[in-house]
């Protein structure tokens, strides 16, 4: 274990990133065949296969930052206002975020699933009152929603967690941080997947929600992996080092299970995969959630470990357009509608402007005190 506090520039490369990953990800959700807020008319199976490559990772990657970024701030010490301050700095800009930026979302997914003709301030007035009459079947959207920021009150929750682990369990975290810094590769890449490959094997019982109570799926892969990225960062070094050397292998393994994933896809689009074969997929997912958090930590550990004026202005930033984007990209794609545009550069051009919309009103916003604290932006 590392006897000093040490910033693990890679990690903070690694948070910008994963978050600006979700640009591009939810601009693709309008024009695959899944189910989301809004659709394109275009919507289809074309680019399914790279959102394949992207969904089974890139949330779980951004908790297992989350759970390093705990470890170093416990590096500095927790006491007992950790609580105050990680509840303002995440649950603040939930409430502003479901009021504020949110609601857009909610009016134009009714609006297009379910024809509902009123006006925005009619629709916000049925929102803030808790209407639950938007329905298709037993499908219903409950107001007030979160949609997008459920990622908030879930890191809360898993800060809370590994706070009292910090706090009244520091012996047992570093005698898992010490077996963890000694593995082999093998190790590191199998046996660390099975957590994540078991959570995998839950979802056909307890499908994902987002609803916070009754999501035990999520919650046994995204806390097993925010408490993994807790436990790597206080193994230090050694481990590190290990996550680098593996990088490459790991690699291989998303490359090889991506393809495996995307042709069972294929080959059962139009009926149902045997038991044996859904299983198999399921545990496979779970493994590659892993190997994909590996591959991104050691790509970065090699190539990234180092501060830069370009991460000082962008890491503040991320919670920012994280909040913004999927409002922006919604109404973007309602601005764009009556353009026409076929799909490819209608969704460039979607995430070229969000990014240049979610990066201005960062620009804006980290001027304003009152709207500071409501996105989210902290300074590093």
């Amino acid at each position: 274990m590392a006897d000093a506090p040490q910033r693990l520039f890679f990690l903070d490369w690694l948070r910008v990133l994963a978050f600006a990953l979700l640009v591009p990800y939810h601009v693709g959700m309008l024009y695959v065949s899944w189910d989301w807020h809004v659709k394109s008319p275009a919507a289809g199976p074309a680019i399914e296969p790279l959102m394949l490559l992207l969904s089974p990772w890139r949330l779980g990657l951004l908790f297992f930052v989350a759970g390093a970024a705990l470890q170093a701030a416990g590096e500095r010490g927790i006491g007992p206002g950790f609580v105050r301050r990680r509840s303002l700095r995440l649950l603040w800009p939930l409430v502003f975020g479901m009021f504020v930026v949110v609601p857009p979302q909610a009016y134009f997914e009714v609006v297009q699933k379910l024809g509902y003709g009123g006006s925005i301030l009619d629709f916000m007035r049925l929102y803030v009152q808790g209407y639950g009459g938007f329905c298709r079947g037993s499908d219903c959207l409950h107001l007030p929603t979160w949609n997008h920021l459920w990622f908030l009150p879930y890191l809360w929750a898993y800060g809370i967690v590994g706070w009292v682990l910090l706090r009244w369990a520091p012996a047992w975290l570093d005698k898992l941080a010490e077996r963890l810094a000694r593995c082999r590769p093998w190790q590191l890449l199998g046996l660390l997947a099975l957590p994540l490959m078991a959570a995998w094997l839950l979802v056909g019982r307890f499908p994902s929600t987002h609803d916070f109570t009754g999501d035990l799926y999520n919650h046994l892969q995204y806390l097993s992996v925010f408490v993994m990225g807790l436990l790597a960062a206080r193994g230090g070094a050694p481990l590190w080092d290990l996550v680098r050397r593996c990088r490459w292998p790991a690699l291989a393994l998303v490359l090889l299970g991506w393809m495996l994933i995307t042709a069972n896809f294929q080959t059962y689009a139009q009926l149902p995969p045997p038991e044996a074969l859904r299983v198999a997929q399921r545990l496979l997912y779970g493994a590659l959630q892993w190997w994909a958090i590996m591959a991104a930590c050691g790509f970065a550990r090699q190539w990234l470990d180092a501060d830069h004026a370009w991460l000082r202005w962008l890491a503040p930033a991320v919670f920012c357009i994280y909040i913004l984007h999927q409002t922006i990209i919604i109404l973007l794609h309602r601005l764009l509608l009556s353009w026409q545009l076929q799909p490819l550069p209608e969704g460039l051009l979607i995430v070229v402007l969000t990014f240049s919309l979610s990066l201005a009103g960062y620009a804006l916003a980290r001027r304003v005190p009152g709207l500071r604290g409501a996105l989210g932006i902290v300074q590093r």
